[in-house]
């Protein structure tokens, strides 16, 4: 059992709250009294931290009490502590954190938030491990080649998405991701892929949908998308940059162009004005 054991507001507040929310049995005492028998982890501010020298221990840090608490669950669980973060990669990855077989947290965001959140969730873990499925390559390759200072492993994600019933639209990515979750990948560090053809497409017609204009990027500035060098914003803001520089320079050539056909209406009335002159 999880006992809550600290004379710090903002640490009781924050743990017994989250505890709360996640339907966990627990119970509260005050630091100098004595634990009920069934106690496994005490959950305590940093002015306790060596109170309790016969059971687990975990300290908490009045702003962040789900590191706390998920770390008072992965205690009771007996899995050694270990976090797994599940990705399922796509333009809005779902990620799940699991404590053993346990989910912990779960997330739905956008592609270019995806690297944070899952960095977040690894630095506050022990001995965590990333599993990424392999689907959605270019997007995987994304998140596989930013991850830093964590062990990623790429999965195999084949039949890893749900059934989906009735009033359960929007869970599939991160249902998907508890189940990567659990299987084990292979350990990489990078992932090279050179874009196909359709993936070109789908990421110029990306920048159609997106662009005020209704235009797309071209080829070039599509790779370095996929490539991860620009997000489709950037690369359409490059777009338009290179738009303008042309369309100046052919305003450029139509003004000496107009200079030009000045001088030509000079010469012939000049030669006008000569014809009437010799008719005198």
């Amino acid at each position: 059992m999880i006992v809550v054991a600290t004379a710090d507001f903002e640490v009781y507040h924050g743990v017994v709250n989250e505890l709360r929310d996640r339907g966990t049995q627990f119970t509260t005492v005050e630091p100098d009294e004595e634990l009920p028998e069934q106690t496994t982890v005490v959950v305590t501010g940093a002015d306790h931290a060596d109170d309790f020298e016969t059971v687990t221990t975990v300290v908490a840090d009045p702003d962040h009490p789900r590191r706390a608490v998920d770390q008072a669950l992965t205690a009771v669980r007996g899995n050694g502590g270990r976090t797994v973060i599940g990705v399922d990669p796509g333009r809005k990855p779902g990620v799940a954190v699991l404590a053993g077989e346990m989910v912990v947290a779960a997330f739905q965001v956008p592609l270019s938030d995806a690297v944070d959140v899952i960095q977040r969730e690894a630095d506050e873990a022990t001995a965590p491990v990333v599993r990424i499925g392999d689907g959605s390559r270019l997007e995987s390759a994304k998140l596989v080649n930013d991850l830093e200072d964590v062990t990623v492993e790429l999965v195999d994600e084949t039949g890893t998405t749900p059934y989906l019933g009735t009033g359960s639209r929007g869970m599939g990515d991160v249902l998907a991701a508890v189940n990567i979750a659990r299987l084990e990948g292979e350990v990489v560090d990078s992932r090279d892929i050179e874009p196909t053809a359709g993936e070109l497409q789908v990421i110029k017609d990306r920048s159609r949908e997106q662009s005020e204009e209704n235009r797309a990027i071209d080829e070039v500035l599509a790779r370095r998308v996929a490539a991860g060098e620009l997000t489709i914003d950037e690369a359409l803001s490059e777009h338009r940059t290179d738009d303008g520089d042309t369309s100046t320079d052919d305003g450029d050539t139509s003004t000496g162009d107009t200079s030009t056909n000045d001088t030509s209406t000079g010469d012939a009335t000049a030669q006008r004005s000569d014809s009437d002159a010799d008719r005198e």
